[in-house]
């Protein structure tokens, strides 16, 4: 477990200053459905009702909560590795809640507004935009926040 740890709390930090762009992609996205979650209910209590997600105005609060926070912290480089993970964990989750349903055609959320609508292929076509940022967090774990970060800073890298 304290190999674990360390290796959590200490990303390689001397990454490409432009593995920003990656963050501002990442982040950004988590930041913008965050909020999104909170302005309009269809994103946020609606969804999760729809889906089944147990609690649901808890539910889209704590997570449209975490994605502003974590969104931030992706972007400024801060502690990516602790966010990435949990984020990985939630991306999993919204494609299993989502996109089974997509597949098999019973999905209470609106079907796509063209062709394909259900199976493979819909799937594959809805999946992409999570898939996207799930390969973002695996680098982000892997490759760590960049130089031109706050991690950097944090260990006295930059």
């Amino acid at each position: 477990m304290n190999k674990f740890w360390n290796w959590l709390a200490n990303p390689p930090v001397n990454g490409p200053a432009a593995i920003i762009f990656i963050r501002l992609m990442t982040g950004g996205v988590f930041l913008w459905e965050g909020i999104l979650k909170f302005v309009y209910t269809n994103q946020g209590v609606g969804r999760f009702t729809k889906i089944g997600i147990p609690f649901p105005a808890f539910a889209a609060n704590f997570v449209g909560s975490f994605e502003i926070v974590g969104g931030v912290l992706i972007i400024l480089g801060l502690f990516t590795r602790f966010v990435s993970l949990p984020f990985i964990f939630q991306m999993t989750v919204a494609v299993l809640t989502t996109k089974i349903a997509l597949y098999l055609g019973t999905s209470p959320l609106p079907l796509p507004p063209a062709p394909p609508q259900v199976g493979i292929w819909a799937v594959l076509h809805e999946v992409r935009a999570d898939y996207a940022q799930i390969m973002t967090l695996i680098f982000l774990c892997i490759a760590g926040p960049g130089s031109k970060s706050f991690d950097a800073k944090r260990k006295g890298s930059a």
